[in-house]
């Protein structure tokens, strides 16, 4: 069940991101449901995901319509994240991580480092995208929990309702390329300086690394978006093939 729920999750999110699917398009449950050939079930779960993602919105007379977001409006939610988790590091340093915490990240940056170790013997290696994305959420959460900054961390809830504004958020399409596989190394590579960082009580560059980390997350959702919309505008109509 956990696959296919990833699964529609993943396919859902390729619709919305390239343009299939367009804002203010409703998505109901026993049409997709058909679409996607899966019981209503994973389609909910799925739907429910999207929603925390920001990338859906539920209607007050059940079911979900497509959210309108521009990239401008990502990138500025995504600057914006930078500039609150760069404070919960730069807070984390400043106090010294307790070893629990430490362990935790350390923890998430290993598995980080396993997940991406074939990619970084051969390049041409794809990313497993769920999986990254799970590690990197994890690793966001641990640090801004540990800043104790309550003020802080409702202020990333609200900022992070933006379409793709929050760590947890996934560009990566659903099936991978060579594209995303140098973004993923390097986010990588950030969380290994940002341990090293706060390990060291490094407050300023701990602070500095973070909102480095989140331009680049802007830059790479952009790249990444653009390249979906170009791949759907490049699909041929039905019929246009002979077909």
């Amino acid at each position: 069940m956990a696959a296919q729920i990833d699964k529609v999750i993943s396919e859902l999110r390729d619709m919305v991101l390239s343009g299939a699917l367009q804002p203010g398009e409703r998505v109901v449950e026993l049409q997709f449901s058909a679409r996607l050939g899966v019981s209503r079930t994973p389609l909910r779960i799925a739907l429910t995901e999207l929603e925390k993602e920001g990338l859906l919105e539920r209607l007050p007379s059940r079911g979900f319509r497509v959210r309108a977001f521009t990239v401008e409006e990502i990138g500025d939610a995504v600057d914006v994240r930078g500039v609150l988790e760069g404070m919960a590091a730069r807070l984390l340093a400043e106090r010294g991580a307790p070893q629990d915490v430490l362990d935790a990240l350390s923890e998430a940056v290993e598995e980080g480092r396993a997940l991406l170790a074939p990619a970084r013997r051969d390049p041409n290696t794809t990313v497993d995208a769920r999986a990254w994305g799970q590690i990197n959420r994890r690793f966001h959460e641990i640090l801004c929990e540990a800043a104790g900054n309550r003020a802080l961390l409702s202020a990333l809830e609200h900022n992070n309702k933006t379409p793709l504004a929050g760590p947890a958020a996934l560009t990566l399409p659903s099936t991978p390329s060579l594209l995303e596989t140098p973004f993923v190394l390097r986010a990588q590579a950030d969380h290994e300086d940002l341990l090293r960082a706060i390990t060291r009580r490094e407050a300023v560059r701990a602070e500095n690394l973070m909102r480095e980390h989140a331009y680049r997350s802007r830059e790479n959702k952009r790249v990444l978006l653009e390249s979906l919309r170009g791949a759907l505008c490049a699909r041929p109509l039905l019929g246009d093939d002979g077909a």
